[in-house]
């Protein structure tokens, strides 16, 4: 069932090309990428042209993740149900490539983390732990910390940790055991792509300058 994958990760690569925070800057006349952090994701946007823009491009960045998965599993789940968790796996992980690597922005998009919380959200179709404790473990870390990259790890970095425990443990719905590692190594790419695309939010946070959620920027 090669092709059923290579499927989900093209269908996914062309869902992530709908860039959100990209659509709304050049509506103002601007490139995004030109400004801020120079990428097209969430926080960028919200920074660049405000709160409202910063949640129309986080919702339509992790929507787009959803209604692929919901794609995926309208196309597949009656031929390959015994692999459609890993589908949906495929799926989000084309989105994020998509996301983060455009081809008609030259390959420079954003950081894919909200194309990767509608991706969790996709996973509900089959197994909602992952959902509820991923969005909790974002949350609490923005709250205690208020810097959205280091919670943004922290959600990722959790993911990997709950599909390995769970895995193991055969506490994750409808993931063939044969299937397992194949998901620990899905899952494992993009917590790495994460943690890669937030390499300098990393060296901010170690030397104390990355900014907090509603600090400003000083002159």
């Amino acid at each position: 069932m090669i092709a059923q994958r290579i499927i989900c990760i093209v269908l996914g690569y062309f869902f992530g090309l709908i860039e959100m925070g990209y659509i709304l800057g050049k509506i103002k006349n601007i490139d995004i990428r030109d400004f801020g952090s120079g990428n097209s994701g969430t926080t960028n946007t919200m920074r660049v042209l405000g709160k409202k823009a910063g949640l129309i491009t986080f919702f339509v960045d992790a929507l787009k993740a959803v209604f692929c998965g919901l794609l995926v599993y309208a196309l597949f789940h009656k031929s390959c149900e015994n692999i459609m968790f890993v589908l949906l796996l495929y799926s989000g992980f084309g989105v994020i490539l998509g996301h983060n690597f455009p081809f008609y922005m030259k390959f420079k998009g954003g950081k894919g983390i909200a194309a990767s919380a509608g991706m969790i959200t996709s996973l509900a179709i089959y197994d909602w732990k992952f959902v509820v404790l991923g969005f909790f473990v974002f949350f609490i870390s923005l709250y205690i910390t208020k810097y959205v990259s280091f919670s943004s790890l922290m959600l990722m970095g959790s993911l990997l940790i709950e599909m390995i425990v769970w895995g193991q443990l055969g506490m994750v719905h409808n993931l063939n055991p044969e299937c397992r590692i194949e998901a620990y190594i899905i899952t494992g790419l993009m917590t790495a792509l994460a943690f890669v695309r937030h390499k300098d939010n990393i060296k901010r946070l170690a030397n104390g300058t990355e900014r907090k959620i509603g600090e400003k920027k000083e002159a």
